[in-house]
């Protein structure tokens, strides 16, 4: 078992926390275009709130751990280890209950490069658990609007989850998916399994505008974001989003692995 000190350092030698390699650059531009309502910004959220850079400055020294200080500019952000520790717990807890009520769950990721392994090993352990693990409109397309213009993706499913790849890509190929911030994805899903009757999730797990289009519409929903996510721990703040975890969410995607054994075995969940 890991202990929380091993996984405290693991998290600071990964540069999961502590010093990451998003710049203060990145994030404060993502929260002048969420304070301007920008789609880009938003992934999916419509704010009930009023925010400004400087509330969600404040917002993110609270949640992450990021500078206060609105004169710092320029640089590497930090998050505080402790606050994911912290989002690791909450986020565990919430896996736990899914799994004591065998809840339909749906899994998706803009982050498939790196984040694919963590939320499949998930999707294993809810699935021997006796949840529904859902997978509604495989094979659908999803137009979304890209800084290179309008683009057609597929909606596929890989070990139970979402992701969208490029068309002719397929499952043959090296690339795993498509990295995206978009919320269609998540509404086509959800339209396709209303549309088929079958079973809405309980929960959605994931990140990205798979976060925050859930919570939009009502679902419950978790999921991780870095420091440049704003949308996310707004959505938590204005109380849409159930759990989020602070964390660099694109190192190498073997720097995640004890992080699914920590939350399986916070949940009681065999991996």
């Amino acid at each position: 078992m890991l202990s929380t000190g091993a996984l405290r350092a693991h998290l600071l030698a990964a540069r999961l926390a502590g010093t990451v390699a998003t710049s203060r650059e990145e994030s404060l531009r993502s929260y002048r275009l969420f304070a301007a309502r920008d789609p880009r910004a938003l992934i999916g959220l419509d704010p009930e709130w009023t925010w400004s850079s400087e509330d969600l400055i404040e917002l993110m020294a609270d949640k992450c751990g990021v500078s206060a200080d609105p004169r710092y500019v320029s640089g590497h952000d930090v998050i505080d280890p402790e606050r994911t520790l912290e989002g690791l717990e909450a986020f565990a807890e919430r896996l736990a209950r899914a799994a004591r009520h065998r809840e339909a769950v749906l899994l998706g990721t803009g982050h498939p490069h790196r984040l694919l392994g963590f939320y499949a090993a998930l999707a294993d352990a809810l699935s021997a658990a006796g949840c529904a693990v859902l997978t509604p409109a495989q094979g659908r397309c999803v137009d979304i609007t890209t800084r290179f213009g309008l683009r057609t993706y597929n909606l596929d499913y890989v070990r139970g989850v979402a992701l969208v790849r490029e068309p002719g890509s397929g499952r043959a190929g090296c690339e795993p998916g498509a990295h995206t911030h978009s919320p269609l994805p998540l509404r086509t899903a959800l339209a396709a399994a209303a549309e088929a009757g079958g079973p809405l999730p309980e929960l959605v797990i994931g990140d990205h505008g798979w976060v925050c289009g859930a919570g939009q519409l009502g679902f419950d929903a978790i999921g991780l974001a870095d420091t440049d996510d704003p949308a996310l721990f707004v959505g938590e703040a204005e109380g849409r989003v159930s759990v989020v975890v602070p964390l660099d969410d694109a190192v190498r995607s073997d720097y995640y692995r004890p992080l699914t054994r920590y939350v399986l075995n916070r949940a009681c969940l065999s991996q």
